[in-house]
This record gives structure tokens, sequence and C-alpha cells, in this order.
């Protein structure tokens, strides 16, 4: 029987620790910019400190509310057609650097695809936690609980934001195989997807330059390879110590996105290794008290609520910092907590929320 009578300090802690960092890193990667743009230093910091009081405030008020809540078709069926809507209606909206990705009410945006991450999650939970003894009938349990991630998948590489994809078909994938899928019905998903995905990477000019950017990134330094050329400086001149906070160079008009996509190279230049790491080593506190919860959750809802929750955190944070590094070739996805970005920040904390509550009922 569970004894926790408190949420887990490890995870609220961790998770208020990576907030004012990000919000401190934001300040200085964006002050810069922002005045020059907005005549004010303050203008990104002070929309992203709006958000992340809005969403620690979701984090309260969805730590004691229970989660067994949304284990109900009430629940998870307005939720689905809400953010199928949503995810269209971004359609409808003037584009933003030629993409769809943002509904906007005059100075207010909002990105429907980050609400997608924790209503699939939530869908597969309450899914499969009722056909864990069916999980690998394919044609009753796999194909309509594939359905919604599919259409969900869909709809955002359309916008297009490949990364937020990725990371939906990535998370509903180990919901899957922690739910007990069989490893060759992924295997065989796998095989299905890689043509499309063949496609979507070379077929699309600018996506196909990304890619050879990212074999050869001294080919085009001016061109596909800026980004990660610029990043890599950003990361090399920082350090073991770093060239201390506020002091970077690269995001003076050398490094894009300072504040958002590459805010982990701005980091690894001011606050050098160490500091690089130290961050690291945040997620890597809050990823195993995650998972901890998920399982020691007796109640298979909360097991993979909190199992989705958590890898879709860690699987964001895997993608961004690679790519600052290298390691993955350039896509737009923003690194949790931290990054510029008031959606994400907002719904990022609202499942941290959910998985606090989950917390309360385990050992």
């Amino acid at each position: 029987m569970a004894k926790r009578v408190g949420v887990d300090k490890w995870i609220f802690f961790t998770t208020l620790l990576l907030v004012v960092v990000g919000l401190v890193m934001v300040f200085s990667a964006s002050a810069v910019t922002a005045q020059a743009r907005f005549n004010s230093p303050y203008a990104f910091v002070g929309r992203q400190a709006a958000w992340a009081l809005a969403g620690i405030c979701a984090m309260l008020v969805l730590s004691r509310v229970d989660h067994t809540r949304y284990n109900s078709p009430r629940f998870i069926f307005p939720a689905l057609t809400i953010t199928t809507m949503l995810l269209v209606l971004v359609y409808f909206f003037r584009d933003s650097h030629h993409t769809h990705r943002w509904i906007r009410f005059g100075a207010f945006s909002f990105q429907p695809s980050e609400i997608a991450k924790p209503v699939i999650i939530l869908f597969l939970a309450w899914f499969l936690s009722t056909r864990l003894d069916q999980i690998n009938d394919w044609r009753n349990t796999l194909l309509k609980a594939a359905l919604m991630p599919v259409v969900f998948i869909l709809l955002i590489v359309k916008q297009p934001d490949l990364g937020t994809a990725l990371v939906v078909a990535g998370v509903s994938a180990m919901l899957l195989l922690l739910a007990g899928m069989d490893w060759k019905y992924l295997a065989l998903a796998g095989a299905a997807a890689a043509p499309g995905l063949a496609i979507l990477l070379f077929w699309v000019p600018w996506r196909r330059a990304r890619m050879l950017a990212f074999l050869h990134p001294d080919l085009d330094p001016q061109g596909a390879g800026f980004h990660i050329n610029q990043s890599l400086i950003a990361v090399g001149t920082g350090g073991f110590m770093g060239r201390g906070y506020m002091e970077g160079m690269q995001k003076l008009f050398y490094l894009p996105e300072a504040q958002t996509d590459f805010i982990y190279a701005n980091i690894a230049e001011e606050l050098g290794f160490l500091g690089a790491m130290a961050i690291l080593i945040l997620f890597i506190v809050l990823g195993y008290r995650g998972l901890r919860t998920a399982f020691r959750s007796t109640d298979p809802f909360a097991r993979l609520t909190a199992f989705g929750l958590t890898t879709a955190i860690l699987l964001q944070a895997f993608f961004n910092i690679s790519v600052v590094l290298s390691l993955l070739p350039t896509k737009g996805i923003p690194l949790p907590f931290i990054s510029s970005g008031g959606t994400s920040l907002f719904f990022t904390l609202s499942g941290i929320g959910i998985l606090l509550n989950i917390s309360k009922k385990v050992d």
C-alpha cells in the first residue's frame, strides 16, 4: 500500500531550479536582441517570467487534483477533440517563418502542438491500461492505440514541426513497449514509417540542406551550416569554466535563436563545461525521480502516465542538446524549462503537476 502523503520533493525543487536557471539564461541570451528589436532588454524574459508564473500555478493546482480524474472517457475524448481542432485551426492563421505553428490573438500566441504531447500521453495511458492483457492484438488494440498519435503526428509534421512530431512518436512507441507490446510490431511500424521519414528529410530542400550540413558542416558555413558552426564555436569557446555570465559573444547576432533552440550553446559558452554538466545533471535527477515514480506505481494508468510525462521531457532535452553538440541534424525544438517559449513551459510545468500528484501515492 502506498504510504507517501506529500509530493516528491526532488521532482518539485529540481523543476523549480530548472525554471529559475531558464529565466536567468533567457535574459542573458536575449537582452541585446530584445533591446534591438523591442527597445527593452526585458522583452523576452518578461514574457517568459509571466508564463513561468502561470505554469507554476498550474503545477501547484494539478499536483492537488487526483490523477484518476483523467482516467475517464469523459476527460479523454473532449481533450482529444479540442487538441485536434486546435491543430487544424492553426492552419487558418497567418504563417510565421513559413510555418503554421501558432494561434495568435494580438500579442498573445499559443502553440497547439505543445498540448498534443500531454494529451496523447493521457490518451494512451487510459486506453492501454484497460487492455494490458490484449496488448498484442494488432486489430483491436494496437491499431486503435496508434490512430490518434498518427493523426497528431501528421498534423504536426504538416506545420511543419518534425522535431515535436518525433517526440510524440517516440513517447507513443515507448508507452506501447512499456504496456507489453512485442518488439516486432515496433520494427514493422518503423519499417513502414521509414520511407515517409526519408522523404521528409531528403525530398524537402531545406531539410536536405540541414542533413548535408550535419554530415559536412564546413561545406556551407555561411548557409545551411551556419547554425551548427556557430553553436559549436559557442560550446568550444566556453572551455571548462566559461566566459562568465552575460559575457558570451556568440549571442551577439551570431548564434541564431540563442534564447530558444540554441540556449544550451549559450550556457556552455558563458558557464562552461561545469555549467553545461550541471544542467545535464538536473535533467538526470528529474528523469530518475520521474521514472522511479512510474515504476513504483501499482496503478497501470498512473504508471503509464508518469512514464510518458517523464520520457517526453527527457526525449526533448536529448534532441535539443544533441542538436547543439552536432550529434543530430538541426531541428527546432526547445530545451524544456529553459528555452524561451511560453506554451512549452506552461504545459511542461502542467505535466509536472500531474506527475507530482502521482508521486504522492508511491512509497
